[in-house]
């Protein structure tokens, strides 16, 4: 298996590959320019987020900046709206559903560090898929951690940090989020 294999898996994988520092480096460049877009030219930003994100429904608005890891194992459904300051470690598949807002200064990481001291020290990561629903809203400063999935018309609070998988139609918030309210 290719390292880029190996992250898709959830498998120890090196970073230092070649094949990720090279999709590492593209995306580099590519949300440098997106992040330098005058706001007011959507149509430029539209067309460079559809170049970043591996996978786009229609009507996607990314608003700057935005930061990833490299971008292709994003993938977002129609009407998807990310504010300010949004961050996605993408190192595995982050996949997210139709009508979806991440409010300012989200963050969703696949990526994530092995336990052991030694592991980490040689330079291997880990990578666990992401998936959120349709129909979903992140709160502002949210943080949606490596592995969590989240079902159709779930709410996060904002400041909430999700650590485990919730079902649909719920309210979740808190630091672990829980479930606060059903829908």
């Amino acid at each position: 298996m290719t390292e880029r294999e190996k992250s898709l898996a959830g498998e120890l994988y090196s970073p230092a590959d070649p094949e990720l520092r090279k999709l590492h480096l593209r995306v580099k460049k590519l949300f440098g320019k997106y992040n330098k877009i005058d706001p007011s030219n959507e149509k430029k930003q539209d067309n460079l987020i559809k170049k970043i994100l591996g996978k786009t429904g229609e009507n996607v608005r990314v608003q700057s900046p935005f930061y990833c890891d490299y971008g292709i194992n994003i993938a977002v459904g129609e009407n998807f709206f990310a504010n300010y300051g949004c961050v996605i470690l993408d190192v595995n598949r982050v996949t997210i559903g139709k009508n979806c807002m991440l409010a300012p200064n989200v963050k969703i990481f696949s990526a994530t560090h092995p336990v052991r001291a030694e592991e980490r020290y040689n330079g291997v990561e880990l990578g666990l898929p992401v998936t959120i629903g349709d129909n979903c809203w992140i709160g502002g400063g949210s943080i949606i951690n490596p592995g969590v999935t989240l079902g159709n018309n779930v709410v996060v609070g904002s400041g909430s940090v999700v650590t485990k998988s919730f079902g649909d139609n719920v309210v979740i918030a808190g630091n672990p989020a829980r479930i606060i309210r059903e829908l």
